[in-house]
């Protein structure tokens, strides 16, 4: 990770349009550095994944900041595979992604309908058609190594769905499935 790959100012969106607040944006960036430079492991892949930012009006324009963000996120994802690589071998690390592989293509086996929990009735979820279309994709990653890559996942929208699939679940599955798919590149 370079400083100029860090800390290049992103483009602003228009003063009517909404992107994400810059001051926090930077903070965030700023911290990855530290953490990333200083291998502090104050951070981990997985807070660049879930990381969220305040919108603004002028702010920075939010595809730009997102592939930033991915592109962080695989440099710490490597790094973290190289130390879990360097203190228990790489043959545990490849044990440990297969058994996450292996739940996750259980999940995925499961009838379609029927992968995830149901958001209720009268709530709203991720819609159940668009979600079993991703978990067959995801399916025949694992089992047959169809190409899938961990920006289709991290870019995946679901269209909301009375009593669809819950979206914290399918959300950490998903979050689960680009761990592994991040750990065997």
């Amino acid at each position: 990770m370079t400083q100029t790959s860090v800390s290049a100012p992103f483009t602003r969106v228009p003063w009517n349009k909404r992107g994400y607040e810059p001051e926090a944006v930077q903070a965030f960036l700023d911290r990855a550095r530290a953490s990333y430079q200083g291998g502090t492991g104050e951070l981990t892949s997985l807070d660049v994944r879930s990381a969220s930012f305040p919108l603004a009006r002028g702010g920075f324009d939010m595809r730009s900041v997102d592939h930033a963000l991915a592109r962080l996120e695989d440099a710490f994802a490597a790094r973290e595979r190289d130390a879990r690589i360097r203190t228990g071998g790489a043959e545990m690390w490849v044990d440990e992604a297969r058994a996450e592989a292996q739940e996750l293509l259980a999940r995925f086996g499961r009838p379609q309908g029927h992968r995830f929990d149901r958001a209720g009735a009268l709530r709203s979820g991720y819609s159940v058609a668009e979600v079993d279309a991703v978990a067959d994709r995801l399916s025949r990653f694992f089992a047959h190594g169809d190409p899938v890559s961990a920006d289709q996942l991290r870019t995946a929208a679901f269209h909301p769905q009375r009593g669809g699939y819950r979206e914290e679940q399918v959300d950490a599955v998903l979050d689960a499935a680009v761990r592994v798919i991040l750990a065997v590149r």
